[in-house]
């Protein structure tokens, strides 16, 4: 329980206009009228008024006292995290020559009379080059053949157009695929296929729900591909001449058949039940390529919602401890490798002053400034008079008519860059043969500079663990701490020696799930995984302020996947798929590691889950007469019920409970 705070002054406006009538009779015993309508009752009340406005900033002082604590500490206010995602320009038309779109580009939401426009920039280089095609061959499994044949095709006739081939088996089957090795990597480029299928290949299937998917090969040795989204087919499932372009992720070299080459394949895939019941259709008769021709048409890169500003003038020293500058643009970003100050002092090499958080450590000779985020205040070091009345610098001084140069910096960031797909569409700076840009994706991750009342409650944990990782409560404060934009929850487990077993004395187990855009709606496996960059940028940080005989261990939680069949009925007249949609929505939110639980801040760790518990959350459902019935299952990650039906479910203690497909089903 924390202390209470009390008024230095508890008197309300109403207690002073008392207090004054009271003294009326003793001051003017004349005055017998002390009605609301007398002029001098009037007058009472607006000294009593402006007594009251006093008073209010009187009581203010006990939070100006925490800033300064605050202050003394050392304690400031988080800079904005700028949201990122990836940003793809395309082509006018493919080019023979590499087109090198350069780090920091600049692209942007359009700006409206209300809204000004979200600045985007690249954080590198991107090389659209232009793809050698080294060869195409086919996988097929004859007919009565048990094994799997590999058919090489002549490049020149391909891309000439002479004859034709059969891409998959005769009688197309599972796994059948056709190969286009390159020599050179096209990681993240569009890739485009100009395509002519024989019309008379190809049969059995539905034009608009083609039975097959592109991949490419990847550095991973245990998995060789990857899926690659398709942005236009327009061959109709390879039964016409058309187009197929295709965006192409992270790609490594892969020695396979032909060679150690950078690998991009088509394959008939295995239709599920969800994809036959749409429509979906296998090849009867194996499509018949005539000619191909394989182009560029574009790349993603990353961007970041920041601008960049290089080589901005601060001024000239004056030969002062002490001095101060102000930056343009406020507030900055974190700063990366070299953003920092140069100073410029005539006939002699420009030198790199070094950004600390404070001066405490530093001496008259260390060229070190700080800088706050928020403001934009550049601060050079001061001069101190000792006890012994000596002058002490916490910092050098820049000599007289010294030009100070930031060299570069960036600011922006904040929640405006958590934006939706598509809303990038605007090229500040013209580029030759770019003709668009846009953002496939939905960027994430910005947050709010740290306001003041967050800085407040941050406070106490900071005194009470000091940069330093001991207890549990530590783990997971300075984990917050180092990636806020990017964890969503964690929990710290230190097993007892007599409950560890076989784990080691020391050993930290630090569980983490990531911060998502859409928590509450249903989660694939693949979103509550950690980035490994992030694994590895909070292992840094926790390693430096952890214990010396402190193990970590940095993991995501055990999942334990729950899939639900409910029985309703709903109010006669009510529409079902609102009834449906607002059940699912109910027991995604609640099933889920971060907006489940009864609290709503996420299932809790270990604790179990009960039929109960599902009842509980579905009750008071609009549109709904009764509840017939829940069914409770374990699920796949991520998928349908498996196995049968459970009462209730166990969860260990390092485990949280997630959603896998529920059903609902009307009575």
């Amino acid at each position: 329980m924390t202390l209470p705070r009390p008024k230095l002054d508890d008197r309300q406006f109403q207690d002073l206009v008392d207090e004054a009538k009271k003294r009326i009779p003793h001051y003017c015993k004349e005055w017998t009228d002390h009605n609301v309508s007398d002029p001098g009752v009037t007058l009472i009340e607006l000294f009593a008024w402006m007594t009251d406005i006093l008073l209010y900033r009187l009581n203010q002082v006990p939070d100006l006292h925490y800033i300064q604590f605050m202050n003394m500490l050392g304690l400031k206010l988080r800079e904005p995290v700028p949201a990122s995602g990836p940003v793809t320009f395309w082509l006018s038309q493919p080019q023979a020559r590499a087109v090198v779109i350069p780090a920091g580009t600049e692209v942007a939401s359009t700006q409206t009379e209300r809204e000004a426009s979200i600045v985007f920039t690249t954080d590198q280089d991107l090389k659209v080059l232009s793809p050698k095609l080294r060869a195409v061959f086919s996988r097929t499994r004859p007919r009565g053949a048990g094994e799997i044949a590999y058919q090489d095709q002549n490049l020149r006739r391909l891309e000439a157009g002479f004859g034709g081939f059969e891409i998959f088996s005769t009688a197309p089957q599972i796994n059948d695929a056709l190969y286009f090795g390159f020599e050179n990597d096209l990681s993240h480029h569009i890739l485009g296929f100009e395509m002519d299928f024989d019309p008379a290949g190809g049969a059995g299937v539905d034009p608009t729900l083609p039975p097959y998917i592109w991949e490419a090969s990847t550095a991973d040795p245990d998995t060789h591909w990857q899926r690659c989204e398709v942005e236009l087919d327009t061959t109709r499932s390879m039964n016409t001449a058309g187009r197929i372009q295709i965006h192409l992720p992270r790609m490594g070299s892969y020695n396979f058949q032909k060679g150690n080459l950078y690998w991009v394949r088509v394959r008939i895939k295995e239709i599920s039940p969800r994809e036959r019941q749409e429509g979906m259709r296998p090849f009867e008769k194996t499509p018949m390529l005539r000619k191909a021709k394989v182009t560029t048409w574009g790349g993603t890169v990353s961007a970041t919602h920041a601008q960049l500003v290089r080589d901005e003038f601060l001024g000239q020293s004056d030969g002062t401890p002490g001095q101060r500058y102000q930056l343009q643009f406020r507030p900055l970003l974190q700063r990366e490798e070299g953003e920092t100050l140069v100073v410029h002092v005539e006939d002699r090499t420009p030198q790199q002053w070094i950004e600390v958080p404070d001066f405490a450590d530093s001496d008259a000779e260390a060229p070190h400034y700080t800088l706050d985020s928020v403001t934009g205040e550049l601060r050079l070091g001061p001069a101190v008079r000792q006890p012994d009345g000596t002058i002490k610098l916490y910092g050098a001084v820049p000599p007289r008519a010294a030009n100070l140069v930031f060299r570069r910096y960036r600011y922006g960031g904040g929640e405006d860059g958590n934006i939706q797909a598509g809303v990038l569409n605007t090229l500040k700076t013209a580029i030759p043969f770019v003709a668009r840009v846009s953002n496939r994706q939905p960027t994430w991750g910005g947050l709010d500079a740290e306001s003041l009342e967050s800085a407040m409650m941050r406070a106490p944990a900071l005194l009470r663990s000091r940069e330093r990782a001991v207890t549990e409560s530590d783990f997971e404060f300075l984990a917050l701490q180092a990636l806020p934009a990017a964890i969503g929850r964690v929990k710290c487990l230190q097993p007892k020696p007599s409950e560890a077993g076989r784990v080691k004395p020391g050993h930290v187990y630090v569980l983490v799930i990531p911060r998502l855009a859409q928590p509450e709606a249903f989660l694939e496996p693949e979103q509550l995984q950690l980035e490994p960059d992030d694994v590895t940028a909070l292992a840094t940080y926790l390693d430096k302020r952890r214990l010396l005989t402190a193990r970590l261990d940095i993991r995501p939680p055990a999942y334990y996947w729950v899939s639900c069949r409910v029985q309703l009925r709903a109010t006669p007249g009510a529409p079902q798929a609102e009834v449906e949609a607002e059940a699912l929505r109910r027991l995604y939110r609640f099933l889920n590691p971060l907006t489940g639980g009864p609290d709503g801040k996420g299932w809790p760790f270990g604790r179990d889950l009960f039929v109960s518990d599902v009842y509980q959350c579905l009750q008071g459902m609009p549109n709904v007469q009764f509840i017939r019935g829940v069914r409770m299952y374990t699920a796949q990650p991520g998928g349908a019920d498996q196995g049968g039906e459970v009462e209730s479910i166990e969860v260990i203690a390092h485990g949280v409970i997630a959603s896998g497909i529920h059903e609902i089903a009307f009575v």
